[in-house]
């Protein structure tokens, strides 16, 4: 009796902290996205043509994309202050893309965050630079 028990409270030990890693990556990887949604995180985006190896498409900078379906995504791009650039790209069989984080992001797993940006109150954004 007492090697079962030891046997299931091993077993779940094992379980709560496998949990605790895959709890851990699910926030950090929220908290990534969300910094790269808010335009926080230098990337680059690069769609390439696997038929042929031929890049069609590149782009460094702060962005965000969106997927409206399958076959296309979005790259809304900040490329100043207060000015956007938003990009389609369609995506079909012979076409594939990847992102890349070039700063890497220190981002915790345990950051809570509230927004609340009513249009009434001005919003200060800060400054970006550019290369």
């Amino acid at each position: 009796m007492k090697l079962k028990n030891i046997a299931v409270c091993t077993a779940m030990c094992a379980t709560m902290i496998a949990l605790t890693g895959c709890r851990e990556v699910t926030f950090a990887s929220y908290n990534v996205s969300k910094d790269a949604d808010n335009f926080k995180v230098l990337r680059k985006i690069t769609v390439i043509n696997t038929r042929t190896d031929n890049i069609l498409y590149e782009l460094t900078g702060f962005f965000s994309l969106q997927n409206s379906s399958t076959d296309e995504i979005a790259v809304v791009c900040r490329v100043d202050h207060d000015k956007y650039k938003k990009d389609f790209i369609y995506l079909n069989e012979w076409t594939t893309y990847v992102v890349e984080d070039l700063d890497g992001n220190d981002v915790s797993p345990y950051h809570y965050e509230l927004s609340i940006i009513p249009k009434s109150v001005p919003v200060a954004v800060p400054d970006v630079v550019l290369d």
